[in-house]
């Protein structure tokens, strides 16, 4: 898996103790106002609007991402000067008003690597925000997509694979069903456990963003690296992340019952091992179980990841293509559980 630390622009420090000076180029007033820009330059995030150069801010990568077509995906973080992001005891990553997550997509043999969309999660006084920009075709600017959009691409996976498809630009309201939260829009993929700072940042860099940076602890495995985690561990780190936002007893698929989170729910029925399906309909395919152990075959959770019918395909946004190789580690999951007993 190809990791990229987005090329964040120097955080300025003050002779004086190390403090942060005003981030250079970030407007807060644009950030922190109920503001939805037409063109992303209005944030001035990225300095003269390169999207590889972002001006102020630090970079972060996770250890088990959530698949998006096999885009590379550069992320940094925004957080004004004089407020730090803390490490909550439960793990999850509490930033201040004023920060913008920024993570932007797009493929290494597409448009010489510029990204095609960057999405911003914003942490406004009200809650979060989240606003979709599509890259203008001289790649100078970013134009806001409240309704999202459909861009015709064609890429290669990582086994060489020609892809064309037209890749999906979620509109507002997808952002709000995935990053949904009891009803709050929240992050993703930022918690201790799957968060990694770059690693080029300096201690002084990481302290002037986080209150306490050494509880940054990125335990949680890496999907296709089997040093680090067994198959079942790698599996659950890969559910967690890809599915576990909506089916958790607080997210948008509660009513499933299908709660997917990597340490917090069991392994049992309501983590779809011998869960039969909630209503019927073609997204079962005629199985009887979710997860049917030692039977990959017979597990509609495999039915489902393995299509790009939208009425049948899961994760339901997101994705245009078959994430092969997620796939495959699920079925080696599922393959070496012992078969029920009748």
């Amino acid at each position: 898996m190809r990791r990229v630390f987005a090329a964040v622009g120097a955080a300025l420090l003050c002779a004086s103790g190390g403090a942060a000076s005003p981030p250079p180029g970030v407007d807060q007033a644009v950030v922190e106002s109920d503001a939805m820009p037409a063109k992303l330059s209005a944030f001035g995030l990225f300095r003269g609007n390169d999207p590889q150069t972002p001006s102020t801010g630090i970079g972060y990568t996770l250890r088990a991402p959530l698949f998006s077509d096999y885009t590379d995906k550069h992320r940094f973080i925004s957080i004004p000067a004089g407020k730090k992001a803390k490490v909550a005891a439960d793990g999850v990553i509490e930033f201040p008003v004023g920060t913008v997550l920024v993570k932007s997509f797009g493929w290494s043999d597409v448009n010489d690597g510029r990204p095609v969309e960057t999405r911003l999660l914003i942490r406004r006084a009200g809650g979060w925000t989240a606003l979709p920009y599509i890259w203008d075709a001289d790649g100078k600017d970013a134009t806001l997509a409240l309704g999202g959009r459909r861009v015709p691409v064609t890429f290669k996976s990582p086994d060489g694979e020609t892809h064309s498809i037209r890749y999906a630009v979620p509109n507002k309201n997808q952002c709000k069903e995935c990053h949904s939260l009891a009803g709050e829009i929240v992050p993703i993929g930022p918690k201790a456990r799957n968060f990694i700072l770059d690693p080029a940042a300096s201690d002084t860099l990481r302290s002037l963003y986080f209150e306490n940076p050494a509880a940054l602890k990125p335990t949680m495995p890496v999907w296709d690296d089997p040093k680090s985690g067994s198959v079942a561990t790698r599996a659950r780190a890969y559910l967690d992340v890809n599915c576990a936002h909506c089916h958790n007893p607080a997210g948008s698929a509660s009513n499933s019952g299908l709660f997917l989170r990597w340490t917090d729910d069991p392994a049992g029925v309501n983590y779809g091992i011998g869960k039969r399906p909630t209503a019927a309909g073609r997204g079962s395919g005629g199985m009887d179980f979710a997860i049917a152990p030692g039977d990959p075959a017979h597990s509609f959770l495999i039915y489902r990841l393995e299509s790009t019918d939208p009425g049948i395909a899961m994760p339901e946004v997101g994705r245009s293509t078959v994430h092969k190789e997620g796939a495959a580690l699920l079925r080696q999951w599922i393959a070496e559980m012992p078969k029920a007993s009748h």
